[in-house]
């Protein structure tokens, strides 16, 4: 059961609920990733029904892709609005065609009051996904806040890890971060308290390494994979954190030589996980 819900931050803004309007566009919609991949999410969003903002003042814009989750874009305060003609369609608007006249193209102005969460704040938009707009009233559970702090601050469970790399929208921040830097990582196991040193510095960095145990739950490391034959759902168990984050210029040699000496501090060939 969800501690924190959307509408929960709103009223601690002093905003009521029931005077937002949330809307969630997806990237699996043609029309509207065209327009996200032209940064014009706000111009698509200003086009709707005439009736469509009927007593609301905010319209909160979230972002999502094929699963429920949302992302927070932004919130903005609803003002006046002109009939949708092609006339108004602003500039290089990837669909022109779509201003015809029998809508309303609103006047949106960006409110700062939760400027904080945009692009981090993470919400279950529920399984009617297809609803893309409701009532801020509604129950939306806080998934999760990205944090500003550096990546060698990281620590996440392996259902956060799958998280993550199953949701490149959701959370592009951190692939965009993980992928652009070579690394030394470290894995717990929790139940027994072993430890496993590891490096990243092939083809997407430290995103694409860790992407593998999130297929494969062992990275094809030998100890980890006897491990997971013996108690098969012990990944659930398994924390993910990052020693050092290595410059992608840096050579792999280089790379495995920080590792090793990783290795040698943290004893865990003798005592850990790894085999050598």
């Amino acid at each position: 059961m969800a501690l924190l819900h959307f509408s929960d931050i709103l009223q601690l803004a002093d905003i009521d609920p029931a005077k937002v309007k949330l809307i969630r566009h997806s990237l699996n919609d043609k029309g509207f990733k065209d327009c996200y991949n032209k940064n014009m999410v706000l111009e698509y969003t200003r086009q709707q029904r005439i009736k469509f903002a009927n007593g609301f003042e905010y319209w909160a814009v979230f972002i999502g892709d094929s699963n429920t989750l949302a992302k927070f874009y932004g919130l903005y305060e609803m003002g006046d609005y002109v009939s949708d003609t092609r006339d108004n369609c602003p500039l290089n608007f990837p669909h022109p065609e779509w201003f015809h006249g029998d809508g309303s193209y609103f006047d949106l102005t960006y409110s700062d009051v939760l400027a904080e969460y945009d692009g981090k704040l993470i919400i279950e938009w529920g399984k009617s996904a297809v609803s893309w707009h409701q009532k801020g009233t509604l129950p939306k559970p806080v998934i999760s806040i990205l944090a500003d702090e550096g990546f060698e601050n990281l620590l996440i469970t392996y259902a956060e890890l799958k998280e993550i790399v199953d949701n490149p929208i959701i959370y592009d921040q951190w692939h965009t971060a993980l992928s652009s830097v070579y690394a030394i990582y470290l894995i717990v196991d929790r139940e027994s308290g072993k430890q496993y040193v590891g490096s990243a510095y092939g083809e997407n960095g430290l995103l694409g390494r860790w992407s593998c145990y999130a297929q494969t739950h062992h990275g094809h490391n030998k100890r980890m994979r006897e491990l997971l034959e013996e108690y098969p759902q012990r990944y659930h168990s398994f924390q993910f954190s990052i020693l050092q984050i290595l410059p992608k210029t840096i050579t792999s040699e280089g790379v495995v030589q920080v590792e090793q000496e990783f290795k040698r501090k943290l004893l865990t060939v003798s005592f850990g996980l790894n085999e050598a």
